[in-house]
C-alpha cells in the first residue's frame, strides 16, 4: 500500500517536470517568434523610410580678402558736343551714318548754300566798288597835294580830299567785314564735327528748315567716349573720409576702381577718380564724383547703368562661405552645418560684405566646418543627410570682362 502511494507520487512529480519543460519550450518558441516578428517589422519600417536627403556642402575657408564698397552711377561722354545749325536754311544732305565714329572736321550736314553764295558775291561786289572809290579818293588827294605848293588849290580843298580818302578807306574796311561775314555764313552751310567721337541719331530730316531759334536748331550730338566718364553721387561723409585717406596716404586701395556692367560682368579696364564737383547738393547731401575709364573700341556708351566698386580695406583671416549657403529665418541669417556623423546643426550667423560669390561670416562658424549650399531648405536640426561636395557652376560672361 505504501509502495503504491510512493510510486504514484513519483509519477505525478515526473508529470509536473514534463509539463514545466513543455511550458518553457512553448515560451521560448513564442519569444523566438516575437523576436523574428520584431525584426521583420523593423526591416519593413526601414524599407519604408525615405533615404537621407542628398545635399551639397562646402568647407568654411579662411583667408585675407579685400573689403569692397560699391556705388551706383551712369556713364557719360567725356565731351558731348551739340551740333547746331548756325544759319537758317533748308537741310539738303546728311553725310554721316548715325552711330558711326566721326573725325574732327568731318562733314556731317549741308544746308542749301545758294542764298549764302549770292550774299557773298554781293558783298564782294560791294567791296570792289568801295575799293574803286578809295582809289579815286587817293588820286584826288595826291593831285591836290601836288598843286597846293603852287597855290592852285586851297588848303580847304586839300583837307576835303584827306577826309574823302579816310572815309573811302573806312568803307573798304566795312565792305571787307561784310565779305568775311558772308564767307562765314556760307561755310556754316557745311556742318562739321568739332571733335572725334560717336555721332548720335539725327534730330533733323532732309528738307527741314533748320537754324538758330528753330525747333531743329540741334541737329545731333557727338560724344567723345574714350576715355568715358562714370558719374556717381557720393555721400558727404564718405567724400570727407576719402579726402582724409588721400591726405594721410592710406587711400591707396581706392586708387583702382572697377566698373560692373548691368549684366554682372566686370569691365576689363580700371578707372581713376577724375574730379569732384565744386559743391554738395543741398537736396540730397551728395557730391558728384567723376571717374574716367579707358574705353578701347568704344564698347561703353553714354547713358549706360553702371556699378562702381573699389577695395577700400583688407580683412585679415576672414571666414568665407558661398552666398547661397546663407539662409534667412524671420530676418535672421543662418547656416546649416553638417557634423562628422552627417547630422545637421542649424547655426545663427552674422554675415558681412560679399566677395564675388562668397560671403564673409564674422560670427557663428569655425574654419573647416562643412555648410550646406544646395538643399538648405530641405533640412532641419538633427536630420541625417547624404553630403556631397559642392561644385561652383562655370560662369559665362556676356560682355568683355570677368564674370562676377
Amino acid at each position: 500500500m505504501s509502495r503504491r502511494i510512493a510510486l504514484g507520487k513519483s509519477f505525478r512529480g515526473a508529470t509536473t517536470c514534463a509539463k514545466a519543460l513543455a511550458l518553457a519550450l512553448l515560451i521560448g518558441l513564442a519569444a523566438g517568434c516575437d523576436k523574428a516578428e520584431q525584426q521583420r517589422q523593423a526591416q519593413a519600417v526601414a524599407a519604408a523610410a525615405p533615404p537621407p536627403p542628398t545635399v551639397e556642402v562646402a568647407n568654411v575657408v579662411q583667408r585675407t580678402v579685400p573689403v569692397y564698397e560699391e556705388w551706383v552711377g551712369t556713364l557719360d561722354g567725356r565731351i558731348n558736343a551739340q551740333i547746331l545749325a548756325q544759319v537758317t536754311g533748308y537741310l539738303i544732305e546728311q553725310t554721316y551714318k548715325e552711330g558711326d565714329y566721326v573725325r574732327k572736321g568731318q562733314l556731317l550736314y549741308r544746308i542749301d548754300p545758294r542764298s549764302f553764295q549770292a550774299a557773298l558775291d554781293e558783298a564782294k561786289a560791294s567791296l570792289a566798288r568801295q575799293e574803286a572809290v578809295l582809289t579815286t579818293a587817293k588820286l584826288d588827294l595826291n593831285r591836290i597835294q601836288r598843286l597846293l605848293p603852287q597855290n592852285a588849290v586851297s588848303v580847304r580843298d586839300r583837307d576835303n580830299a584827306v577826309g574823302r580818302n579816310a572815309a573811302a578807306e573806312a568803307e573798304v574796311l566795312v565792305a571787307k567785314a561784310a565779305v568775311e561775314k558772308a564767307r562765314l555764313q556760307l561755310e556754316f552751310t557745311r556742318i562739321t564735327s568739332p571733335i572725334d567721337g560717336i555721332a548720335g541719331r539725327s534730330k533733323a530730316q532732309l528738307g527741314d528748315l533748320v537754324g538758330p531759334g528753330s525747333a531743329n536748331a540741334t541737329l545731333t550730338t557727338v560724344s567723345a567716349v574714350d576715355p568715358i566718364k562714370a558719374n556717381l553721387p557720393l555721400s558727404e561723409q564718405r567724400f570727407m573720409q576719402f579726402v582724409r585717406e588721400e591726405q594721410n596716404g592710406s587711400g591707396k586701395h581706392a586708387a583702382s576702381i572697377e566698373l560692373i556692367l548691368s549684366d554682372g560682368s566686370i569691365f576689363p579696364q580700371r578707372g581713376r577718380v577724375y574730379f569732384a564737383d565744386r559743391q554738395v547738393d543741398v537736396k540730397t547731401g551728395t557730391i558728384l564724383v567723376t571717374v574716367l575709364f579707358p574705353n578701347p573700341g568704344n564698347f561703353l556708351r553714354p547713358g549706360q547703368f553702371a556699378r562702381l566698386r573699389a577695395a577700400v580695406a583688407m580683412r585679415n583671416n576672414a571666414l568665407l562661405i558661398p552666398q547661397r549657403a546663407v539662409g534667412d529665418l524671420q530676418g535672421r541669417a543662418f547656416a546649416a552645418v553638417v557634423n562628422a556623423d552627417n547630422t545637421v546643426s542649424i547655426r545663427m550667423v552674422t554675415p558681412a560684405e560679399a566677395i564675388d560669390s562668397l560671403r564673409v561670416i564674422t560670427q557663428g562658424l569655425n574654419p573647416g566646418e562643412r555648410v550646406i549650399v544646395e538643399g538648405l531648405q530641405r533640412v532641419r536640426e538633427g536630420m541625417k543627410v547624404d553630403a556631397k561636395p559642392f561644385t561652383e557652376p562655370a560662369a559665362t560672361a556676356a560682355a568683355p570682362g570677368q564674370a562676377r
